[in-house]
């Protein structure tokens, strides 16, 4: 974990709370995610790989005696006021993903006392490292602490996803708030998206360093494909259903069963279940890569799931091929592809640890030629998942 980066936070957080309310709050970071493999995969009851990475939201929180809850986002150097009996959307965004928390204890039975909490971050925002579900996390984390609730981890994780699914109207699966509580450091998260069963898979070679391209881009086309992409795979299943009612979700299918009910009737359809299938069955085998410590064919693998989002999916673009190409004959990087939702946001790299400034170098200057616009670069590095720092 960057820990000069994460301190300098913490101190700024904690300053900003005593300046604002007095006392000595309780500390809680939670981090953003990173997915190594397996993806559009989770709302087709299948796996996914994500792991947590040192970038965090850090949250401080303190009791209050009455009702009141007086929020701080240091990031955007506002403030909001409200209290627990009058819970509702605010027109300032960063408030809703703590309030859809707060309403989630509440609707659970917990019982809350009212709260002053200030919190800021270093996940970059709109890179699909998921801001919101480390807000989510360590704000339930952080309630769950102060007030004594018995929370368990995975509850967290839930109450994290229902506040973004039901209060703050995003559909998300429970990938990104697991990853945040579940995450440990050298380790990647195996979740079965079925019944949130997991397995730790090892990610512990020094030589190899994650690095993130930011397209700098985010096509309209996101949400409308989303959608339309979850109402394809539904309609592939029940083409298949028809010959076999057993098979529920995706990740029942077979290859013989889309080849044989859903080719004949619909090519497109055929292609994103034919993408879907694959990418559960190829995060599977790339489970077993890692535990031989064979990190080439992972990386393989890795490019063989962007071919798969571009070619069969169709939810990568212009932006996010030419990251991936302009890395792809490079023997510096092991894999490469698109990451997240599509039409824009990153791709993750799996790049030689010596060589990590040589190919920031070479990339973001090809980027910027082919395409006017300069590509932003993170490296991460895995990391544990929320926790206390002090309090």
């Amino acid at each position: 974990m960057d820990t000069t980066v994460t301190t300098s936070l913490q101190d700024s957080v904690y300053e900003k709370f005593q300046a604002l309310f007095n006392g000595t709050p309780l500390v809680v970071r939670s981090p953003g995610r990173v997915n190594l493999i397996g993806e559009h995969t989770d709302y087709n009851n299948g796996l996914v790989l994500p792991a947590a990475i040192d970038k965090n939201i850090i949250i401080a929180v303190g009791k209050r005696d009455d009702h009141t809850i007086q929020l701080h986002s240091l990031d955007q150097d506002q403030s909001y006021t409200t209290t627990l009996a009058t819970i509702k959307q605010s027109s300032l965004l960063w408030p809703d993903y703590i309030l859809g928390v707060v309403q989630q204890l509440q609707q659970r039975g917990h019982t809350l006392q009212g709260f002053d909490l200030v919190f800021g971050g270093d996940i970059p925002q709109g890179a699909g490292l998921s801001s919101s579900a480390a807000l989510e996390c360590a704000t339930a984390f952080a309630l769950n602490e102060l007030f004594a609730l018995g929370i368990q981890r995975l509850d967290i994780a839930l109450i994290g996803q229902a506040a973004e699914n039901e209060f703050v109207g995003v559909k998300c699966g429970l990938m990104d708030q697991f990853a945040s509580v579940f995450g440990q450091e050298q380790r990647l998260i195996k979740l079965d998206c079925a019944d949130f069963s997991y397995e730790y898979i090892p990610f512990n070679n020094p030589d190899l360093r994650i690095v993130l391209f930011d397209t700098q881009v985010k096509h309209s086309l996101a949400s409308s494909a989303y959608n339309e992409r979850r109402e394809q795979c539904e309609y592939g299943v029940s083409l298949i259903q028809k010959h076999h009612p057993e098979v529920k979700s995706l990740r029942d299918a077979t290859f013989e069963q889309l080849n044989l009910y859903v080719k004949p009737v619909d090519e497109v359809v055929y292609n994103r279940c034919l993408y879907v299938v694959s990418e559960i069955q190829r995060l599977q085998d790339g489970c077993e890569d890692l535990k031989r410590n064979d990190f080439t064919s992972f990386g393989k693998r890795m490019f063989e799931t962007h071919d798969g989002l571009q070619h069969h999916y169709e939810v990568s673009c212009d932006e996010l091929d030419i990251l991936v190409d302009l890395v792809r004959d490079n023997d510096a990087v092991l894999g490469a592809r698109m990451m997240g939702g599509g039409f824009g946001g990153c791709t993750i790299n799996l790049v030689k640890a010596d060589q990590v400034q040589e190919v920031i170098a070479v990339v973001t200057h090809a980027y910027a030629a082919k395409t006017g616009k300069t590509a932003q670069v993170y490296v991460a590095n895995i990391s544990a998942g929320t926790n206390v720092i002090t309090g």
